[in-house]
């Protein structure tokens, strides 16, 4: 079996509707558990207080912001290769999605800064990196609304996406690529030595697989509405013209 059959709009929709209801009640037990023992079952930081909590909020959707981004490089490049138009339209789906991840880090990210830092904003690397990135998502979404052929559309969104990802990168590494900066390193690493302590670790994972599957969640049923619409087009068309 190849894995160009899920292209295919009609084997992705079988497929995807067998995965979906899997991967949304995984995605609700991670997220209620993560959130539930981060929230309320860990101490406070001995610094940063209770504050310290927002980062089961920040980390995971600052993660998928990005990783959305990359998710739709990938679902771009087949399409501008193969030209399969479940993939642009997975790209299409998950840019919405994808927005809301970076509001939330956003807005999680200035209420966390306010209390460390001292102020709600910063023209640091990684923040305007991120910023920019919000930007391109939003430039992005109204490139679709805007061009009225499909596949034009793609093809333009295609080639803005693989622009975008510029700043993707930067706001992934941006710590390494300049040292100055407020912004702290990841919270996460193979270095043990620059991970969070365990007792905010643990419940940090939990949710960060919720915030990865509740992305897969809303992607299938947002890439599922998207094939309905496209089909809904099409048969509108040949009436249109019979």
């Amino acid at each position: 079996m190849s894995i160009w059959e899920y292209a295919n709009p009609k084997k992705f929709m079988q497929s995807s509707a067998a995965v979906l209801p899997w991967v949304a009640g995984l995605s609700a037990l991670c997220l209620v558990t993560g959130l539930v023992w981060g929230f309320f079952l860990t101490p406070d930081d001995y610094r940063q207080g209770s504050t310290v909590k927002i980062i089961y909020l920040h980390v995971p959707s600052a993660m998928m912001a990005i990783n959305a981004w990359a998710m739709m490089l990938v679902a771009s490049l087949i399409w501008l290769v193969r030209r399969h138009h479940v993939s642009a339209l997975a790209a299409k789906a998950a840019a919405p999605v994808g927005l809301t991840m970076t509001v939330i880090a956003l807005v999680t990210g200035a209420l966390w800064g306010q209390p460390m830092w001292g102020t709600w904003w910063a023209w640091d690397p990684r923040l305007t990196s991120f910023l920019i990135l919000t930007l391109f998502y939003f430039g992005y979404i109204a490139l679709w609304q805007a061009v009225e052929d499909p596949d034009t559309a793609a093809d333009l969104t295609a080639v803005l996406c693989l622009v975008g990802s510029v700043f993707a990168v930067l706001s992934r590494y941006a710590v390494l690529f300049w040292n100055q900066g407020l912004h702290q390193g990841a919270s996460l690493s193979l270095d043990k030595k620059e991970n969070v302590a365990d007792v905010f670790w643990l419940p940090l994972v939990v949710c960060i697989a919720g915030f990865v599957l509740l992305f897969l969640t809303l992607v299938l049923v947002r890439t599922r509405t998207e094939v309905r619409a496209r089909r809904l087009a099409a048969l509108l068309a040949r009436e249109r013209l019979a």
